[in-house]
């Protein structure tokens, strides 16, 4: 053991690994499946993207500022533990929210798949059948033409609002879609197709009112249906619009819960991880032990790999157990409060320096002004922000995708998993691929495989088919990483890299995925998710052309290396006695040592 326990850098660095590892086990029981669990509650896509988009943006702005906060005032282990404590609490919260459809949760468990008429949330296909028997034939009017014993009609509503044939369309299953259930009119004689879509009344209707419309439409269909029946039809009607506006009332109600939520819980979750960063790399500079700081990255992939799926095999089983009012995947939001109280007990030995007061040295302004001089800063800048907005609609609408598809809980966590598990399988080969293919192609090359990702997504045929394109990822996302990394640290000035990387990690990337997120939901609302994953692509290949024609005319300007210079300047010293005497310094310290002997 150390003679000075603060600086014990062994014991240091193995309670950071932990503390990386249960808080990516924490990460991975939650994130990756936040935007199915909202589904499960009935929002639609835009309100699930406008959600999105407020969590990443909270992070973008939040973070920095607790964290300058926490250190100005010395504080950063109560932030640390009050961030892990107040998470936890406020995690259950989400349980709380109820659910538009308590009756679909309950029928999913007790495996039960009959469903009435469903409105899912905007930009999924939905089959609608409605069956209706034949009355008795006393009840027909004399010389009425008799109707067949069943007659139905099957129409398939696509995000775009236009109805398709049973033909031209795969159809799913309703059992796997929340919404609004529409009760049987009795005494319907006449069976029509029911079309579906939004309805705008202009430039001020809002995308709530498109929305809510999309289910009101409907109605008139349904009671339409009625007019040849009784007046106790019409009052089955009436009833069912007054349903209707219930349910309109509960949606408002759950996007309103979520959201307080959702903020909430964000603004104690968000300084977390930058705090423990920050903290750890002054930790290790006291003692010249930064360049070990550099691989911990790998045990936050390891963790979120074995949460994410460790927390798929026991939602299955818990799931129904555990829920009472709440939706399906309570089982996440509980096995995160409990990590998280782990993480607690880790984070009270946590190695957190003793701060020196000095004055504050406004490196965020630093960097900012840094990047507003530099165009291949400003360049770079645009290339995060855009790779945050494409990558927001993947974390947000393909486990959507993929569970229209049929695929469970299980197999989303195992492919998300395999593209974090070859990052850190390509790792060791960090330095050769930068080397081989210089930063500029790697990101080029990252840019390029994070398109091809989004229009492979786009023709999904299957659960299964969505585990190739994992592979990419390791491209797309941990290569493209390491090359931002590296091009900010080299046109970054002393002491301002750590800023400038966060800069990028959190503002611009953060800002990327919050517009990704509030935009890519209505576009899903409006046409389809493969329409946005297509526009991702072709924006992305775009910006690829432009960025590599404008990267090489930019003016290229290289750091001096000084350690290397000055082991040129060595190499290239002769030992003769001539050229010796030619450097001023050797031939003072000879003069200074010969006046000594003398």
């Amino acid at each position: 053991m150390s003679a000075n326990p603060q600086w014990d850098v062994s014991r240091a660095l193995g309670l950071a690994r932990l503390f990386h590892l249960v808080c990516g086990v924490r990460d991975g029981c939650v994130t990756p499946f936040l935007t199915l669990y909202l589904r499960q509650l009935g929002l639609t896509a835009p309100w699930v993207g406008l959600l999105m988009g407020a969590k990443h943006l909270i992070a973008a702005v939040w973070a920095p500022f607790c964290a300058f906060l926490a250190k100005s005032y010395q504080r950063r282990r109560a932030l640390l533990i009050g961030s892990l404590l107040g998470s936890a609490g406020a995690s259950l919260l989400m349980v709380l929210v109820p659910p538009l459809d308590k009756d679909l949760m309950r029928r999913s468990c007790n495996g039960s798949h009959s469903v009435t008429t469903t409105v899912p949330p905007t930009g999924v296909a939905l089959t609608v059948t409605i069956t209706s028997a034949q009355e008795p034939a006393s009840n027909h009017p004399a010389g009425a033409p008799s109707l067949p014993a069943k007659r139905s009609t099957t129409r398939i509503v696509g995000a775009s609002g236009f109805g398709k044939g049973p033909g031209e369309s795969v159809q799913e299953p309703l059992s796997h879609l929340p919404g609004y259930s529409v009760g049987p009119v009795d005494g319907a004689r006449i069976t029509s197709g029911v079309l579906l879509h939004p309805v705008t009344s202009g430039a001020n209707s809002t995308a709530w009112e498109g929305s809510f419309k999309a289910v009101s439409a409907a109605l008139p269909l349904l009671a339409g249906s009625t007019a040849l029946g009784s007046p106790a039809n019409l009052s089955a009607a009436k009833g069912n619009a007054r349903a209707l506006d219930l349910s309109l009332q509960g949606l408002q109600w759950t996007f309103i819960l979520s959201l307080g939520s959702m903020v909430f819980w964000e603004l104690l979750t968000a300084p977390l991880e930058q705090v423990a960063d920050d903290s750890l790399y002054e930790y290790l500079d006291f003692v010249d032990a930064t360049d070990r700081y550099r691989s911990l990255w790998i045990w936050k992939l390891l963790g979120m790999s074995a949460g994410v799926c460790g927390i798929t095999a026991l939602v299955g089983q818990l799931d129904c157990l555990l829920m009472t009012n709440g939706a399906q995947g309570v089982v996440h939001f509980y096995g995160y409060s409990l990590v998280s109280i782990l993480a607690l007990l880790v984070s009270t030995a946590f190695p957190i320096p003793v701060c020196r007061q000095q004055e504050p040295d406004y490196k965020t302004v630093k960097a900012l002004s840094l990047v507003g001089g530099d165009p291949r800063l400003v360049l770079l800048a645009f290339t995060v922000f855009l790779i945050g907005a494409a990558t927001s609609t993947v974390q947000n609408f393909l486990f959507w995708h993929m569970e229209d598809l049929g695929s469970s809980e299980l197999v989303m966590g195992l492919s998300v998993a395999l593209g974090w598990l070859g990052e850190i399988l390509l790792h060791p080969f960090e330095a050769a691929l930068l080397r081989k293919l210089s930063r500029v192609g790697t990101v080029g090359l990252g840019l390029g495989c994070l398109a091809g990702q989004l229009l492979y997504y786009s023709f999904l045929w299957s659960w299964w088919s969505v585990l190739p394109a994992q592979v990419l990822s390791v491209i797309s996302n941990g290569a493209l990483w390491w090359a931002v990394r590296a091009s900010v640290e080299d046109l970054a000035t002393p002491r301002t890299e750590r800023p400038l990387s966060a800069m990028f990690r959190g503002h611009f990337y953060g800002g990327g995925a919050s517009l990704g997120s509030f935009v890519g939901g209505f576009v899903v609302m409006r046409f389809s998710l493969a329409v946005l994953y297509q526009a991702c692509c072709v924006v992305l290949l775009l910006w690829l052309a432009l960025f590599l024609s404008i990267q090489p005319r930019l003016p290229q300007e290289r750091k001096i290396n000084y350690s290397k210079l000055l082991a040129v300047e060595a190499s290239d010293t002769s030992d003769s006695e001539q050229e010796t005497e030619r450097d001023w310094l050797v031939k003072a310290m000879r003069e200074e040592h010969s006046d000594w002997k003398g």
